[in-house]
């Protein structure tokens, strides 16, 4: 049975911005092909954290997906960022996700503890709260995408593509 990963972005939230990087990203994955995954997405949410968290979980109670990857846009930062937790009011969740693991298969991917306190994080924190109590064998992540640039949209996508691959083969059955 192929991994079923659901994919997530956001609409722009100011004037300047011509779009979301994080939506660009899913619109050039849309265009590959996969083995083995079977890739679902839910693009330009609401930069609203209730409407948001709200469209994510009524789609993650569709498909019931293995994988949901929440991506948000971080202009100023110049790498994928892997968040590692997110925070609300003085309660830290963190994902179930071995993190270590998974980034030393990637290239231009940091590890992140700083979600950014805004409507990333806040849909972050209801993802990993909505798991963590009603669908404890999906996991989620929430990935920041930098600005996409010809010098390195083919690296991220790389490294996103290595990050498919990572969930897909940890969801096949060991042989014995």
């Amino acid at each position: 049975m192929p991994t079923k990963i659901l994919l997530t972005s956001f609409q722009t939230w100011l004037p300047h911005q011509i779009s979301n990087s994080s939506d660009d990203l899913l619109a050039e994955i849309q265009k590959l092909n996969y083995d083995n995954i079977s890739l679902f997405f839910l693009r330009n949410l609401p930069v609203d954290i209730q409407l948001a968290s709200q469209q994510v979980i009524a789609e993650i109670e569709k498909i019931q997906p293995n994988v949901v990857m929440c991506c948000g846009m971080a202009e100023k930062r110049n790498r994928l960022a892997i968040e590692s937790n997110a925070w609300c009011k003085n309660e830290c969740l963190y994902s179930t996700v071995d993190l270590s693991d998974l980034n030393q298969k990637l290239n231009v991917t940091e590890i992140s503890h700083d979600a950014g306190k805004f409507v990333c994080e806040g849909l972050y924190y209801r993802l990993l709260n909505y798991l963590q109590l009603k669908r404890k064998s999906t996991e989620g992540i929430f990935i920041h995408v930098p600005k996409l640039e010809g010098r390195n949209i083919d690296s991220i996508l790389k490294d996103m593509l290595c990050i498919f691959a990572w969930f897909e083969a940890k969801s096949k059955p060991e042989t014995q």
